[in-house]
C-alpha cells in the first residue's frame, strides 16, 4: 500500500488547485512513481486535445478547450514536476465520478485533492464535490487546504516529505482497518510519530445521567477495553508509536489532538460505499468535519474491500 506510486492530481489549472501539486510531486518522487494529471469538462473533450494545433483549436465549437489546453501545457512545465513521469488528461464528465473511474483506470494509489477553508471548498471542488471525490475514492485521498502545516519541502527543483507526527483516528471499526495499517506503514518508513486516538462519543455520558445503574458500569467497562485495545495497538505499531483516549465529539478531539502536537497529518477510515458504481456518495459527518477543521492535511482512507469466500463445492461421486 505504501509508498505511493501513482498518483493522481485533479486540477482545475487554477493557482489555488495547484497547491496540492507539491504534495503529488513529493509522493510521486518518493514512490519513484508518477502523477496523472487529470481535469474533468462538462462539454465533450476529443481524445487528442493536448495533441491539437491551435488551427485545430481555432476551428473547434468549444473555445474554452484552448484554455485548457494551454493549462496543461503550463502545468506540465512546473519545476515541481521535474524529472518525474507525468501524464496529463483531459476527460468528459462529472468531476468527482470521472476522478474514481481514472483511479481505477490508471491503477492510482493517492489522490491529492485542495480544499479553502474551515467552512467552505475551492470553487473547484466547490460543496459536495469535494467530499464525493473522497467519498467515491477506491483509493487513499490527500486532502489539503492552504494556509496550514503542511509536510513537504521544497527546493528549487525537488520536493522531499518531512513527516514527523502522524495522528490516527481509530474506531476499531471495519472502516478503519485499512487506514491503520496505512498510517503504520507510513510511520515506520518515515520514521514519523504515530499517535492513535479513539474518542468515546460524548452520548455515553448522557446515557450514563440518564440510567446510572446500568450507564456507568458499562462506561466504565467500555473504557478499560478502548484502554487495552489501544494499548495493543500502539505496541503492535512501534517504538514510535502512543495511544490517546479522548471522550466528546469525535471531531473536535482529533482536531485538538493534531493542533496539540502539532501533527504533519491525520489519517482517518472512510466507511464503504458503492457510490462509484451507482449507489449514493455520503461522506460521514464527523470525517467531513475533521477535513475541514483540520490544522492539517488529512489522508482519508476507504474501507477495505471484504471479499466473501465462495462455499466449497461439494461433489458427489458417479454412481
Amino acid at each position: 500500500m505504501f509508498p505511493f506510486r501513482n498518483i493522481l492530481f485533479p486540477t482545475d489549472f487554477s493557482n489555488h488547485s495547484k497547491c496540492a501539486l507539491k504534495y503529488a510531486a513529493a509522493f510521486a518522487r518518493d514512490g519513484n512513481g508518477r502523477v496523472v494529471i487529470l481535469n474533468a469538462q462538462d462539454a465533450p473533450v476529443p481524445a487528442n486535445l493536448l495533441n491539437f494545433s491551435e488551427h485545430e483549436l481555432a476551428g473547434h465549437q468549444n473555445h474554452s478547450l484552448s484554455q485548457v489546453r494551454a493549462g496543461a501545457k503550463d502545468l506540465l512545465k512546473d519545476t515541481l514536476l521535474q524529472g518525474l513521469d507525468v501524464e496529463p488528461l483531459v476527460l468528459e464528465g462529472d468531476p468527482a465520478s470521472t476522478i474514481a473511474q481514472a483511479a481505477v483506470d490508471y491503477g492510482i494509489d493517492l489522490i491529492t485533492v485542495v480544499t479553502r477553508s474551515r467552512r467552505r471548498l475551492s470553487r473547484a471542488f466547490s460543496g459536495s464535490i469535494a467530499e464525493d471525490i473522497i467519498a467515491e475514492a477506491p483509493c487513499p485521498v490527500l486532502a489539503t487546504k492552504s494556509p496550514e502545516r503542511d509536510f513537504v519541502e521544497c527546493t528549487t527543483d525537488e520536493t522531499h516529505i518531512n513527516l514527523k507526527r502522524i495522528v490516527l483516528a481509530t474506531n476499531f471499526r471495519p472502516s478503519s482497518v485499512a487506514a491503520t495499517q496505512l498510517a503504520t506503514q507510513i510511520s515506520n518508513r518515515m520514521g514519523a510519530e504515530l499517535h492513535a486516538v479513539y474518542v468515546i462519543g460524548d452520548y455515553l455520558d448522557q446515557i450514563s445521567a440518564m440510567f446510572p445503574e446500568g450507564g456507568l458500569t458499562a462506561l466504565t467497562r467500555l473504557r478499560s477495553y478502548i484502554g487495552d485495545r489501544m494499548s495493543h495497538l500502539a505496541d503492535g505499531a512501534g517504538r514510535r508509536a502512543a495511544s490517546h483516549i479522548a471522550e466528546g465529539r469525535p471531531y473536535e478531539e482529533v482536531v485538538k489532538l493534531a493542533t496539540r502536537i502539532d501533527a504533519d497529518l491525520i489519517v482517518i477510515g472512510t466507511a464503504a460505499h458503492n457510490s462509484l458504481f451507482g449507489g449514493s456518495a455520503v461522506l460521514g459527518s464527523e470525517v467531513e468535519r475533521v477535513v475541514r477543521n483540520a490544522p492539517c492535511p488529512v489522508l482519508c482512507v476507504p474501507a477495505a474491500k471484504v471479499v466473501t469466500p465462495l462455499p466449497a463445492l461439494v461433489t458427489q461421486p458417479v454412481t
